[in-house]
């Protein structure tokens, strides 16, 4: 069954079964990152992952840095792709995003003794695609603002939740 099939048993539950983690903006300090073959172990189980940042500071109209990583290698249409997205905004309260991104990503998690979940890490750059391990994700990368994530708008703080199904 394809990742969008799926659509409507994954936002049931959107904002249950998840586990939080916030951390401070200024650089978490990674001490390891998993193996391809454990982040495919450590994702079984995951439906998606939130994650919340300050946005750079000339974004005052959209003040936080979101990521959804979405647990699928599988191409999604564009028009699941904007429902899911309106899904996540309505359901944590999301406003107008800019900047948006959304495509098939290479995907590395870091690990630290500081965290008690993995942090996602969206790979960008070419040289750390090919020294750091990683898994192709739908990723959704994108600036907005919300009440919703205070402590990346107001604490400069970042954080992420996975929901597990």
């Amino acid at each position: 069954m394809k990742f969008y099939d799926k659509i409507s048993p994954i936002f049931k539950n959107l904002t249950n079964c998840h586990k939080r983690e916030t951390m401070e903006a200024k650089a978490i300090k990674t001490e390891r990152y998993l193996s391809t073959q454990d982040i495919q172990k450590h994702l079984q189980n995951v439906e998606y992952i939130i994650m919340a940042a300050p946005a750079p500071e000339h974004f005052k109209d959209t003040p936080i840095h979101f990521t959804i990583f979405l647990n699928t290698a599988d191409p999604i249409p564009q028009d699941i792709q904007k429902a899911i997205l309106e899904k996540f905004r309505d359901e944590h309260k999301i406003g107008e995003p800019a900047e948006l991104m959304s495509q098939l990503m290479p995907v590395g998690f870091a690990i630290s003794n500081a965290q008690d979940t993995p942090m996602p890490m969206l790979l960008v750059k070419p040289e750390d695609q090919r020294t750091i391990p990683h898994v192709p994700m739908h990723v959704m990368d994108f600036l907005a603002d919300s009440d919703e994530f205070y402590e990346a708008k107001e604490k400069n703080l970042t954080g992420w939740s996975y929901s597990y199904e």
